[in-house]
Parts: C-alpha cells; structure tokens; sequence
C-alpha cells in the first residue's frame, strides 16, 4: 500500500513534529501552515495571529505499519485538546487543536476519534475539524527543530520531552526510541 498523508495542528509544531517523528511508520515530518488565508505565509505573520493558519504539521506515514486511526490517537493523547486556541503559554488561532482530513475518510476517523477520546478529556475536546487548504511549508530553520536547535532552546526543553515521554509510556509498541530517554 502507498504512503498516506495526515494534517494536525496541536499547538507549536516543534512540539508535535517531535512527537510524531518517534512514531514507528512515520515516514517524514514537516512543519507549515494551512488553515488560513494569506498566500505564502511566514512564521512571523502566522505568529502574529491575523492570518488564519495554524502551525501544523503533515505527517507522511504507512498506513500498513501504523494506522490514520492510530496516529489520531497518539494526536489526543499528547496535546491538551481542551484548550480552545492555546497549548500552555501558546495563544492564539495559530496554535488551535485541529485536524485537517485529506479525503472523506479521514473526516469519518476524525470525528470517531474526537468521540473515543472526549471521555478520557472530561467530554472537553474543542479540537476542530477543518478543511483542507493549502499547505505551506514552514521555513527550513523550523524542520527538524527539535533534531538541532530545539535540543538548547529553553522552552523545547520544558515542552517537548514531557510529551515524548508521554508517547513512550501510552505507546511503547508505536514509537521508534522506546528505550529512550526524552
């Protein structure tokens, strides 16, 4: 079977691109924007909250080693998926909990997901499913952020290993350094 594509926006996309490329099956990561209205936007103006987008990442994966329903949970489970336009000290649109399904069965899985996980959150869950529009990539010095600079960044080093972590303890069968540390 081919490789697969999901979209999912969860707060800061270092933090979720750190998560997801731990993931057994996770073929690629790459960090961008969607979601919003201005034609190639940069970190900057995404940051300053008047464009739409969300930081988000897209998620090459497969699906013969790791399911889209798989990764939806993994998404929920680490993220806060009950703050409406925040993750921690991140606020703003721009770092919304959002799923962005590239087919109608994509849609179909997210919405379950959304109900398999709203119990485990307190019946919480504000994370939106939007359509898909266009993908831009962040720019290069935002890939792989947590592979290099993310590792001497003061607030990747509060953020990101918790959430790893947190990967490696629900879903040790999922991730690739299951023995690691964060």
């Amino acid at each position: 079977m081919a490789e697969q594509v999901a979209i999912f926006a969860g707060g800061c996309f270092w933090c979720t691109e750190a998560v997801f490329n731990d993931v057994v099956g996770v073929t690629k990561v790459e960090s961008g924007y969607t979601g919003g209205s201005l034609v190639n936007p940069t970190y900057k103006q995404v940051c300053g909250g008047d464009t739409g987008h969300a930081e988000a990442i897209r998620v090459t994966f497969d699906p013969e080693v790791v399911s889209y329903d798989d990764l939806l949970d993994i998404f929920f489970a680490t993220h806060d998926p009950t703050q409406l336009n925040r993750q921690g000290n991140d606020i703003g649109t721009q770092y919304r909990s959002a799923i962005f399904p590239l087919n109608d069965e994509q849609e179909a899985k997210a919405r379950s997901a959304i109900e398999r996980n709203n119990e485990g959150h307190g019946g919480r869950i504000v994370t939106t499913i939007e359509p898909l529009g266009d993908w831009y990539p962040a720019e290069d010095y935002h890939q792989q952020y947590w592979e290099g600079e993310g590792q001497r960044n003061p607030y990747c080093l509060a953020v990101i290993p918790p959430k790893l972590q947190k990967l490696r303890k629900s879903f040790q069968a999922r991730v690739k350094s299951a023995g690691a540390d964060a």
